[in-house]
């Protein structure tokens, strides 16, 4: 059977009750025919025009001050892309007709993110439900008792939602807090590497508690030499944080007593056969010789570490490149290979959060890397990581975790 062809445009005009989309800017982008006729606004006094030129604050009485409430609440839509129910506001419209003359209107807000494919928030849906004549219902017998007993319950009501919004900030507040502590625990600042410098960030999805699967490991090894490390636990939140403590403090371990990087892959592999949620974790590990001005490399399931030449040419560490961590049944040899490099060299190690999108080739994001490795080759680690992630990440924030690494050799 064929689908029916809808008209979205047409069902979002025809629905019941006022719905307006609004930019993260705040600025309307468009209001259904409720919202039009009730606002008592024409299209072209909303469409374009930021909300609260349209709707200014009533400047004569201070209960009417609904209009930092109606903000704050969009913008934590935006910032989170999350749903924000409001308590019960009172926020007065002036008369289109009568400049300075004021209706005392009560109104029931509720605020939704409209994000695209990547998760990014595009539009703020705004719904109001006017209650005005709930408030002030007057007239018949006993109606000005009923307006009482329903104005008090709903004021009650806007009270007990406010508190409970505000409980949950607090709780949120403190998760935040102990996430904060478990993700330096975690992921400490590498040691000194001596005079070799280097930079690492992390960046948790939007709406994480700041904890995530994705790791960074930095180890020194005897002669001039260290090994490398960016590993990615599938799923987000605590639970695939505890499973990357896990993985880290083993590679880490294997790294100081393992042949090569290949060998400390497969330590590790065998030891997340045992860690429950392992299963599908990709990880990349390198050995940097300086004396040798070598790079061994190892990569399971990972995006292939960059490395950027003093010219500017930017080549992806891709030739030892096998299966994610639990992938097959039984033990396998992981592959191992080496790349010469000159003084002067930059080597970059990432989670995918850095250049993978929804419905986009991963090869698109590997050439965006490319492009911004170039374009800031003369940059030194700590402002080439910077530039990296303000060339990648979304400006709303990244949707997958991101963990990065920048070795100036």
């Amino acid at each position: 059977m064929k689908e029916p062809q809808i008209d979205y445009k047409a069902v979002f005009h025809a629905l019941p009750g006022m719905v307006a989309l609004l930019t993260p800017e705040l600025v309307y982008a468009d209001a259904n025919d409720d919202f039009v006729r009730l606002s008592g606004r024409t299209r072209e006094q909303l469409i374009g025009r930021y909300i609260f030129d349209v709707f200014p604050e009533n400047p004569n009485d201070p209960a009417a001050a609904g209009m930092s409430d109606v903000r704050a609440s969009m913008l934590r839509v935006v910032a989170t892309g999350e749903r924000d129910t409001m308590a019960l506001q009172r926020y007065d419209i002036e008369e289109p007709q009568r400049p300075g003359h004021w209706q005392e209107r009560y109104w029931s807000p509720i605020n939704a993110p409209v994000a695209d494919p990547d998760g990014q928030v595009v539009l703020v849906l705004h719904r109001v439900e006017d209650v005005t004549e709930l408030i002030s219902a007057r007239g018949g017998p006993g109606g000005a008792d009923r307006a009482s007993v329903l104005e008090a319950e709903l004021y009650t009501r806007a009270r007990e939602l406010q508190e409970v919004n505000e409980r949950l900030r607090k709780a949120h507040a403190r998760e935040r807090e102990v996430a904060l502590a478990l993700q330096e625990a975690l992921l400490p600042a590498p040691s000194p590497l001596g005079e070799h410098r280097a930079a690492v960030r992390y960046r948790p999805a939007i709406g994480a508690l700041n904890v995530c699967g994705d790791w960074y490991d930095l180890v020194d090894l005897p002669g001039d030499r260290i090994a490398v490390a960016v590993g990615d636990v599938v799923g987000h939140g605590l639970r695939a944080a505890c499973v990357m403590g896990q993985l880290r403090s083993a590679l880490s371990a294997a790294a100081r007593v393992a042949e090569g990087p290949a060998h400390a892959l497969e330590v590790l592999g065998l030891y997340a056969r045992s860690v429950e949620g392992a299963e599908s974790t990709s990880v990349v590990k390198t050995f940097i010789d300086w004396e040798s001005h070598t790079i061994t490399y190892s990569c399971a399931g990972h995006p292939p570490p960059a490395l950027l030449r003093p010219d500017g040419s930017v080549v992806f560490l891709d030739q030892a490149t096998d299966p994610p961590l639990g992938a097959r049944p039984e033990h396998v040899r992981r592959p191992e290979a080496g790349i010469a490099f000159a003084e002067g060299s930059t080597l970059v190690l990432y989670t995918d959060g850095l250049i993978e999108r929804r419905h986009e080739d991963i090869d698109t994001g590997l050439s965006r890397l490319a492009d911004s490795l170039t374009r800031h080759r003369h940059a030194a680690p700590e402002p080439l990581a910077d530039a990296l992630l303000a060339d990648l990440l979304p400006s709303t924030g990244n949707t997958d975790d991101t963990a990065l690494v920048v070795i100036g050799l």
